[in-house]
């Protein structure tokens, strides 16, 4: 079970760590070791701050080649 970080509501939460499992079942590098499935590995980015939120309005930089 991963905690969830406090600055985080549960919602925001799963958003960004599904949007993350997306992107590192397209190939992405994991930013962190380990050989865990993509779910648990985007939800243990997100909780120790390897994968932040941006604003819709700033243009997020590219993770992966399938991003447009």
């Amino acid at each position: 079970m991963v905690i969830r970080p406090i600055h985080l509501n549960a919602y925001e939460f799963v958003v960004i760590s599904a949007l993350r499992a997306q992107q590192l079942l397209a190939g992405c590098v994991p930013r962190i070791e380990g050989s865990h499935g993509a779910a648990t590995m985007a939800q243990m980015e997100v909780a120790g701050g390897r994968v932040v939120r941006t604003d819709a309005d700033s243009a997020p930089a590219r993770q992966c080649g399938w991003q447009l």
